[in-house]
């Protein structure tokens, strides 16, 4: 009797098709991140993952579903680290939403994505970048904001980053977020009075 045997096939062939897709969506998010969506092809991505056109054209059929992928793989968006003073922590965490924008080329990436994706995956992606990016925003102005109100405040808020960079690709200076969290804020201060 031998035991574990056919694991042990199963779990190397897994292991490959883990680090076939890691190796194929890192490079779909550089050539992304580098170049544009335009120049997310099944050639390019190959040559730079090292694979054959063909094992990715067996896997991945459609550009689209490359591009999917480079999007998928960002992972999660770094955070700042509470302080627990609301200014100084919204502010912080804008700034890191900028320079999560600036080095992880997210603009680039929701431009493909808005170029490319269908509307289930636009929806799929969105939701995953939306449900990570902002669940902090949440929680600090959920201290604050409720309802469509608190929907509003984390829209401004993150809006001022992501909207200039994704329509002028540029991002905002630090005077123009700690203008935003003030507006905000004071916004809060002026409901309650």
């Amino acid at each position: 009797m031998a035991s574990g045997g056919g694991s042990k096939a199963g779990d190397s062939e897994d292991a490959r098709v883990s680090r076939t897709r890691a190796d194929v969506a890192r490079a779909a998010l550089e050539v992304l991140t580098t170049d544009g969506s335009d120049a997310v092809t099944h050639a390019r991505v190959a040559e730079i993952a090292g694979y054959s056109k063909t094992t990715l054209y067996t896997h991945w059929p459609a550009r689209i579903d490359l591009i999917a992928m480079a999007i998928e793989s960002i992972g999660d968006m770094p955070h700042h680290d509470r302080t627990g003073v609301l200014r100084d922590d919204l502010i912080g965490e804008l700034q890191v939403f900028r320079a999560g924008i600036l080095e992880m080329r997210l603009d680039r990436v929701l431009s493909g994505m808005a170029e490319w994706a269908s509307v289930e995956q636009m929806a799929r992606i969105r939701n995953k970048v939306n449900t990570d990016g902002q669940h902090q925003m949440y929680e600090m102005l959920g201290e604050l904001f409720t309802g469509s109100a608190l929907d509003a405040a984390v829209s401004m808020l993150t809006g001022v980053v992501a909207c200039p960079a994704i329509m002028f690709g540029t991002v905002p200076d630090d005077a123009v977020i700690e203008a935003a969290v003030d507006v905000v804020l004071t916004g809060h201060r002026g409901s309650r009075s």
